[in-house]
């Protein structure tokens, strides 16, 4: 692999913190109007449902429903315990994705880079977006590494480090684990709105899969910056688990009168999973994409592992035509999967802006 050059080094977040800066650079603040307002109040108390899956046992499948219903309508997300998901293997991704931004060198790190400008480069990097306007664009507070690891002929584990020993074999283990739980939870989530259990997966075409470790380096002025702005994944559903320093944030009745941001607090063993915008299209609303944003820490860093689950970019998503009649029309316009993805990734995120632009005239 290519070593990025050295200019690339500076725009890591994390050599950026090593280099003891005492100020964020004028490229990392946020405008007024999207800086975080850090709580200096007890904590909220508003949580994220947690919901026991009991290993998929037929016996609880009802109220399992009854209970996702809930939190896709009133939060678009949700933790699960009870998810079958060996919690040994949480633990070995987390402490891989540790090893490899904290006991490699930054020239060893940089033999993975993405691509330079191009969007959703599988390997190491810092920006999100594709924006030549340098200028105008606001830096998140994080760096990243990107894994394509289905459908399995994207899947190249040579793109992926090798150090620590055994990362490439947990990372692979993991996105079949994640797969499997996205394949059970999405059968549960089309069942409760009376819908056959394919009816999300069928729609996706091929299902695909990206597994991208985030690494939040400490920041010394967490009041002007994000770690990640604000935004609704542009998929079907993320399933993402945390360390345990707090740091993401989920938005509360969006759009409402009283919306607010809610921190999302680590559970060891629970995975989060958070719905994508194909969700709330195929639903026709009815179930809701969450908006959720990362905020930084001055003196911790924070990881965490989110597996994105996708449609094909070649698939159209409309709303689910039993969803639709004369007391519940169409919401949402049909949207070719790939377009929505070229549009997200280059006019920006911005909450739910991609997706409102989708809206019909009631």
């Amino acid at each position: 692999m290519e070593v990025a050059e050295g200019e690339e080094a500076i725009r890591r977040v994390q050599s950026l913190t090593q280099s003891g800066l005492s100020q964020v650079p004028p490229q990392y603040i946020q405008p007024p109007q999207t800086r975080p307002i850090l709580p200096s109040h007890p904590p909220q108390t508003q949580h994220i449902p947690i919901i026991d899956l009991f290993g998929f046992d037929p016996t609880h499948i009802q109220s399992t429903r009854d209970s996702i219903a809930r939190a896709c309508r009133d939060w678009g997300a949700f933790h699960v315990i009870n998810h079958g998901v060996p919690t040994s293997l949480l633990h070995h991704i987390r402490h891989a994705g540790l090893s490899f931004f904290n006991d490699l060198s930054m020239p060893d790190k940089l033999r993975y880079s993405c691509s330079p400008g191009a969007a959703a480069s599988e390997g190491y990097g810092s920006r999100m977006l594709v924006n030549h306007d340098d200028a105008d664009q606001v830096l998140d507070w994080r760096d990243y590494f990107d894994h394509h690891t289905f459908p399995l002929s994207r899947r190249n584990p040579n793109k992926w480090p090798e150090f620590p020993s055994g990362y490439r074999e947990t990372v692979a283990k993991y996105g079949n684990e994640m797969k499997n739980l996205a394949q059970k939870l999405m059968a549960l989530i089309s069942e409760s709105l009376g819908l056959r259990p394919s009816c999300i997966e069928d729609a996706a075409g091929e299902l695909y899969q990206n597994i991208t470790i985030s690494y939040y380096p400490p920041c010394p002025q967490p009041e002007l910056t994000l770690g990640l702005q604000s935004h609704s994944d542009m998929g079907f559903i993320t399933l993402l688990i945390q360390d345990q320093v707090s740091g993401l944030q989920a938005l509360k009745n969006c759009g409402g009168d009283s919306e607010s941001w809610v921190t999302v607090e680590p559970l060891e063993d629970a995975i989060l999973v958070i719905l994508g915008d194909q969700t709330e299209i195929i639903t026709n609303g009815k179930y809701k994409s969450c908006v959720h944003r990362a905020i930084t820490n001055p003196d911790r860093a924070r990881l965490s592992v989110a597996a994105f689950h996708d449609p094909a970019k070649t698939v159209r998503i409309s709303p689910a035509s039993e969803l639709i009649d004369e007391s519940s029309p169409a919401k949402y316009r049909g949207v070719v999967y790939g377009d929505y993805v070229k549009s997200w990734y280059t006019k920006g995120p911005e909450g739910k802006r991609n997706i409102d632009a989708l809206l019909l005239e009631s």
